[in-house]
Parts: structure tokens; sequence; C-alpha cells
């Protein structure tokens, strides 16, 4: 059973603990209620850290925060991954550094900037990439010069541009159908309004009909995955979105990094 402690640092916690029986969990009250959490300061850390004996990270969708729950706090106790984290690395290193061929990747969703990092990295061991949603409209925008593995899409719903158009469905099925490992991290379009959700419908129904290995990840994608009642049918399902981008783009995640010592 989970007994609840009203806070996370302080005597609540330690009162908790000692009244734990057997077979009893602690949860802690969120640590970010503190500024020193997001401010990775070590002084919080300590106290996040004195009644307990040891440090076990499963959170992989947070790794990529330098924060005292997560990097700080490794400075301070014996620090381990857990088995779901090894199992995220495990699996995103498989697709990241050895997929099997023939590889692609879709990307969606907004914020360019956090996207482009991953086009780059994938590249090198894709054979292509299909770029939809707000992405694909500020790369468009920005007129950013991408490799020819880079796809855009063909046409679009409307002039407002809210999804892809059957064009590019039909192009993007057509490609997803002959992979053996597919990456998807954002949706087409606009998909919480209809009728913006065609697009990212239509893919998700040809990943599902593909026999690709297929990693999914990020919050939009997940909540396409839990709409459709499909989470089940996917090979993996990331935990991470930023994180799942920052280390699939290649960067040394601050929660990481202590753990791999």
């Amino acid at each position: 059973s989970v007994v609840f402690a009203p806070d996370c640092i302080g005597e609540d916690v330690s009162s908790a603990l000692h009244a734990l029986s057997d077979n009893q969990v602690l949860l802690l009250e969120n640590v970010r209620f503190y500024p020193g959490e997001e401010e990775n300061d070590e002084n919080f850390a300590r106290k996040l850290a004195t009644p307990f004996s040891l440090y076990v990270n499963e959170a992989f969708s947070v790794c990529h925060r330098a924060h005292a729950s997560v990097e700080a706090i490794t400075r301070l106790l014996p620090s381990y991954a857990g088995l779901r984290l090894i199992e995220e690395l495990t699996e995103l290193d498989r697709i990241r550094f050895s997929p099997e061929h023939p590889a692609i990747a879709i990307i969606g969703g907004a914020k360019i900037e956090t996207k482009l990092p991953l086009i780059g990295a994938l590249e090198k061991n894709y054979d292509a990439l299909l770029i939809g949603g707000k992405v694909a409209n500020e790369a468009l925008d920005q007129k950013i010069v991408f490799s020819e593995k880079v796809l855009l899409p063909l046409d679009f719903d409307s002039s407002a541009r809210l999804d892809i158009g059957p064009q590019t469905i039909a192009y993007y099925t057509q490609i997803i159908s002959k992979a053996k490992t597919i990456i998807w991290n954002g949706p087409m379009g606009k998909f919480e309004e209809k009728p913006y959700d065609i697009g990212t419908d239509a893919i998700l129904h040809a990943i599902l009909q593909s026999q690709a290995y297929v990693v999914i990840g990020g919050g939009e994608s997940l909540a396409v995955l839990e709409k459709a009642d499909v989470i089940n049918k996917v090979s993996f399902v990331s935990s991470g979105g930023g994180a799942m981008l920052e280390y699939l783009g290649g960067k040394n995640l601050p929660g990481i990094i202590p753990l791999s010592a």
C-alpha cells in the first residue's frame, strides 16, 4: 500500500518513514513546491537525502533537467539507475545506433528549435525523416535547408496549415509501409480538434499496419495512442518527451551522467 507524506523534506518525512510497516511505500509531496528543486540547490538536495541511504532514478522523463532531485542528490547518496530507466536507455540506444533498415523517423508537434538537433542526429543513421505539424510550418516559413532525407509535406489541409494534406498522407504512408524501424515524436497537426486529426490518425494507422519496430515518445504522441487505445500495440513507448529528444539528439543528460560513472 502507498502512504502519502505531506512534505518531501523535514520531520514529516522522517516520521512517516519510521511509521512504515512491511509492504508499504512512502510517496513524498511534490519536490517542485520548493524553489531549490529547479535551482539544483545542493542544500535542498541535502534535506531530501537526509533520511535515506541510497538513490535510485527511475524517471527518464526528467533526466534532461539539472534539478536537485535529479542531479545534485547524486553527489550526496550512492546512486543507481532503476530497471525502467535502464530499459529506456537500452531501447533508445538500439534505435539510435543500430536501427534495422529501412529506418524512418516521424517528427511533428511544435518548437522546431528542440527538434532540429534530433533531425540532424537521425539523418546520419536513418533513411528518411517525415516532418509534420508546426515543425513543418516553421521549417517552410524559415526556409530551412535540409538534406534529401528530410521530407516536408507536399500539401496541407488548408491555407491555415493545421494538418497535413491527402497527398502527404499517401506519400508518408507508402514510406512507412516499407520501414523496419520507426521513431515517432509529435503529431502531424492540431490533432486535438477535428478535422485536424485526420493526418495524425492516418499516420498512426499506417504505423500500426507496418511490420516495423516502433518507438514512440512525447506527451502529445502518447495522447494520440491513449485516445486510440493502442499503447499496447506499440513495440516501446518512452516516458520521455524532452528527454527522449535530447538523448536521441546526442546530448549528455545531467540525470544520466552521474549514474554512468
